[in-house]
């Protein structure tokens, strides 16, 4: 079962409060683990979490800059929805009211994976497999599963994939009985945790 994201913070209490703060604390019972680390982030990110923007969203951007976010472009170009970045600078997105697959006005409302278009059949059987979510849509886009299909919070996973270069600063957690605890790799190469 998918149970939360592991991020790699430089200062870890100062992640965790933003967090708390940019979710509301509404993540679905997800819970974002931070874990101390001394390497900054390079490069895009290939996991990302997007929030709610809500029918305010323009006072809810403000809000998170306010936080300490920051606006910051990746290429994504003109698209309808905003990207931040954390303190840290790890990159989220705030979706706007109307924006597909949204189920709620604030908080978590999506854990974004990239994936290579060679991945795009693998990933998402793996990751029905190992999190114990279920495919409630698939375009051509990509997939996005939830744990029910009311659940607020999803994971979608779609192309094009940042390139890897070196350990994924977030990961996915997973609990799992009849599995070690640990670190592994899914079918893309991307790290995740399983704890007991």
């Amino acid at each position: 079962m998918l149970t939360g994201i592991v991020i790699d913070a430089l200062d870890v209490a100062h992640m965790d409060r933003f967090w708390q703060e940019a979710t509301r604390g509404r993540t679905d019972g997800l819970r974002l683990r931070f874990v101390p680390t001394a390497t900054p982030k390079a490069g895009k990110n290939r996991l990302h979490l997007d929030l709610a923007g809500g029918p305010d969203w323009e006072a809810e951007v403000e809000r998170l800059l306010t936080l300490g976010a920051r606006r910051v472009d990746i290429g994504q170009g003109d698209v309808p929805w905003d990207v931040l970045a954390d303190p840290e600078g790890n990159e989220f997105c705030v979706l706007r009211p109307g924006h597909p697959g949204v189920l709620a006005d604030s908080g978590l409302v999506a854990i974004c994976l990239d994936i290579d278009e060679e991945d795009r059949r693998a990933q998402p059987a793996f990751w029905q497999a190992g999190a114990d979510w279920h495919a409630v849509e698939s375009h051509d886009w990509g997939v996005r599963l939830r744990r029910t299909p009311t659940s607020p919070v999803s994971l979608v996973m779609g192309p094009p994939a940042a390139p890897k270069a070196g350990r994924n600063r977030l990961r996915l957690e997973v609990t799992h009985r009849d599995r070690e605890p640990g670190e592994f790799l899914d079918a893309g190469g991307n790290e995740f945790h399983v704890t007991s």
